[in-house]
């Protein structure tokens, strides 16, 4: 029997990163070992920024959100694509697949916008020093991470939604290690237009907006280094500077390739390798970048530690 939406299909098979044999089980092991690294990491970062009340800033705040996001939708898709190393067919249900895209699409979607109330959080301090008590009070972080939520929330009901309203006759096999929006168009045995259309405006509006919003804000923060008398001081807030703006290209970079383009002219093949910087690898480096380098954040892991050198 069809389900309700009218689609013949009811369950999925992923296809995963790559049919090669003698590939599943090395990579099988790296991307576990990946995803434990990301697990660990970011929920290191929530426990000590939630134990240590010195990190109880506007910084940290964004901080604890991010890592929340990378936690949560590394955990949507990686359980599954693990099984496609180890399994020979690997199996979804429609209504499982449909889950998948809507949590994918809203945490991503999360991600975008935190990153950017990051990189305006860092311009306040950097070059409205004066104004950042006020700037970025209690209220307005949390409306900005309210914004972010109710943005996801939207973004992740119209992918949903327009993906929902697809037929799907016989295909039923995804190239691919997720159930994302362009592989699924692709199986669709009806008129994909608007879809395309609606993933178009939508992915256009949370890359387009957040990535300009955060290069103008590291532009005007890159400016004000520039201005730093101290040789030393300049070399660090590049350094800091130059890492963030790397991991948010990373980021920005490769879900527009994937996405900012019609699904005909998509290799699925080179955009499953595209998606890995952005599922797997920018949750990995997050913590990292973020945090393993900021001094605040080995004192507090030194306190929770309760040693005395770290």
């Amino acid at each position: 029997m069809a389900p309700a939406n009218g689609s013949f299909v009811t369950q999925f098979i992923l296809v995963g990163l790559t049919d090669r044999p003698d590939l599943q089980l090395p990579m099988f092991f790296l991307f576990l070992l990946m995803y434990i690294v990301t697990v660990l990491g970011n929920m290191g970062l929530i426990t000590l920024i939630g134990l240590n009340s010195h990190l109880y800033t506007p910084m940290y705040f964004f901080l604890f959100n991010l890592s929340f996001v990378d936690v949560c939708y590394s955990s949507v898709f990686t359980p599954k694509m693990l099984i496609n190393f180890i399994s020979k067919k690997n199996i979804i249900s429609y209504i499982g697949c449909m889950t998948q895209l809507y949590f994918f699409c809203f945490f991503i979607i999360s991600e975008c916008y935190v990153l950017t109330s990051m990189a305006y959080d860092r311009y306040v301090a950097i070059c409205k020093p004066l104004l950042y008590n006020v700037a970025m009070s209690h209220k307005v972080c949390s409306s900005l991470m309210l914004g972010s939520y109710l943005m996801a929330f939207f973004g992740a009901m119209a992918h949903t939604g327009c993906m929902l309203r697809l037929t799907f006759c016989d295909a039923n096999i995804i190239n691919h290690y997720l159930c994302d929006i362009l592989p699924l168009l692709q199986l669709s045995c009806t008129s994909t237009y608007i879809n395309e259309l609606e993933a178009f405006i939508v992915v256009g509006i949370n890359i387009i907006v957040p990535s300009v919003t955060i290069f103008v804000s590291y532009g005007f923060i890159l400016s004000s280094i520039l201005h730093i008398s101290s040789t030393e001081g300049r070399s660090k807030a590049f350094s800091t500077c130059s890492s963030h703006i790397i991991a948010v290209s990373l980021f920005f970079g490769s879900a527009a390739f994937m996405y900012l383009k019609p699904s005909s002219a998509v290799s699925m093949d080179v955009g499953k390798i595209s998606s890995v910087f952005y599922t797997n690898t920018v949750p990995l480096m997050n913590p990292l970048i973020y945090s393993l380098r900021n001094k605040d954040v080995k004192i507090a892991l030194r306190r929770t530690l309760g040693v005395r050198k770290f």
